[in-house]
């Protein structure tokens, strides 16, 4: 099963992946590692002066909107492109933030399901300079509201409802 996690920033998407990773033998890739190493370094090393690809990523957060336009231009000919590289090699794409990549990755049939991890009871919402998906664009909100033992719960449920839905989507016609 491949699976698109996405949410605001620092809302648990790499948390959920870990728990993903630990209990049921998923594979992860965070859209921001994939970009820094493919996208972001080779354009920001110079330009900030950066060492390392974890050096670079290390400092993601303090140019959310720039990673963001960086990306989109990455993506230009191709919406797909990073979503296509990340899911070659991995089952979970975790933080995709641009809806027009989303929508391009599901068309291309690229994963199974997108999983929405929401905390918005506990942290504010990203702005679109930075994230244009959507609750509404996700096949499953997960809730993320409550502490590391409610997570594990939640995803434990949510694991279960997939299976059951995929289960069934094999015999749709």
């Amino acid at each position: 099963m491949k699976l698109m996690i996405m949410g605001y920033a620092r809302h648990g998407k790499d948390t959920v992946c870990e728990i993903l990773r630990d209990e049921y033998g998923f594979t992860f890739a965070s859209s921001s590692y994939a970009a820094a190493e493919y996208a972001i370094y080779p354009v920001l090393k110079d330009l900030l002066g950066y060492q390392t690809i974890e050096e670079c990523y290390n400092d993601r957060h303090n140019h959310r909107a720039l990673w963001f336009e960086l990306i989109k231009a990455f993506n230009h000919r191709d919406k797909a492109r990073l979503a296509g590289l990340i899911f070659e090699a991995y089952d979970i794409y975790a933080g995709i933030r641009n809806a027009e990549e989303f929508h391009a990755a599901r068309r291309a049939g690229l994963f199974d399901y997108a999983v929405w991890v929401d905390a918005s009871r506990r942290l504010p919402p990203e702005t679109t300079s930075s994230c244009t998906v959507t609750p509404g664009m996700a096949d499953y909100v997960l809730d993320n509201n409550g502490d590391l033992g409610w997570l594990q719960f939640k995803v434990e449920e949510m694991v279960g409802r997939l299976k059951a839905r995929k289960a069934l989507d094999q015999y749709e016609v």
